[in-house]
């Protein structure tokens, strides 16, 4: 919106009112706050001067505190925020950033601490199905053996099973569907 006298009267106003509502024993006036060096892009500075003697200024750290006392209103009267109506010197009012009861890095680190545990119970448990199935294969092969139902022969370690002689195998690598080149 456009900063024109009327502005320039209303801030008057707030100012004069944040006074008198931050020190009761003085009764400052509209005209006792002066606006100085006013631009376009509505930059200025101000003073306060005493009610009682209007020669002498009002000391800048109660001009601060009767401000932050009555910002809110002050930014309500111009439908302006901290961020939007800045008071050099004066701290804004903004409420601080939310800080978590609980550090960040101990959240993290417990996921990854929760991660690495589940981890390693999936590994012993997959450890411990994989040793009963192998004692069972061996033991079920055992069982077969003492039948003498099938031979198991073990070469290098890994277990073959014998070939049955009567029925024969076929090896298909060797095998020809027409046997053209070589005849037996």
């Amino acid at each position: 919106y456009a900063w024109d006298a009327n502005e320039e009267y209303l801030f008057k106003a707030m100012v004069a009112f944040a006074m008198r509502r931050y020190s009761s024993k003085t009764t400052t006036q509209i005209s006792n706050v002066l606006l100085c060096n006013v631009t376009d892009r509505v930059s200025f500075w101000f003073v306060v001067t005493d009610p009682s003697k209007n020669v002498t200024t009002v000391p800048g750290s109660e001009v601060e505190a009767a401000i932050r006392m009555n910002r809110n209103r002050i930014n309500s009267a111009f439908l302006l925020s901290d961020k939007t109506l800045q008071f050099l010197k004066i701290t804004s009012t903004l409420s601080p950033p939310v800080e978590p009861s609980t550090p960040v890095w101990l959240i993290v680190f417990g996921v990854v601490l929760c991660l690495i545990v589940a981890g390693i119970v999936f590994l012993v448990v997959a450890g411990i199905r994989q040793r009963k199935k192998k004692n069972k294969e061996s033991t079920e092969r055992e069982n077969l053996e003492e039948k003498g139902e099938v031979t198991v022969t073990v070469e290098n370690g890994i277990p073959c099973e014998a070939l049955d002689l009567k029925a024969g195998h076929i090896n298909g690598v060797f095998a020809a569907d027409d046997e053209r080149f070589t005849s037996l």
